[in-house]
């Protein structure tokens, strides 16, 4: 188990095993995500672009101008 201080600052050190563990350097930004009362996880918030790769499927045709006027058209019309 690693264990850090935290100063009078507010600030802690992430000992170099978690960093390394994380894959985190100077600064990279990380979360802390409540998973019960009173206990946390760090989570590293940085991501390469490379494992954005796939989140958005292309469409299985090209979208035309036109197609995209008629559906800002549509989706305005209702958000009134």
């Amino acid at each position: 188990m690693s264990t850090a201080t935290l100063t009078s600052k507010g600030q802690i050190t992430i000992p170099a095993i978690v960093r390394a563990t994380l894959g985190v350097e100077a600064g990279d930004r990380v979360e802390f995500v409540q998973v019960e009362p009173g206990r946390f996880e760090l989570v590293a918030a940085t991501q390469s672009v490379t494992a954005l790769k796939g989140l958005v499927l292309k469409p299985a045709s090209p979208v035309t101008i036109d197609a995209m006027n008629k559906a800002i058209a549509t989706r305005g019309a209702k958000a009134r």
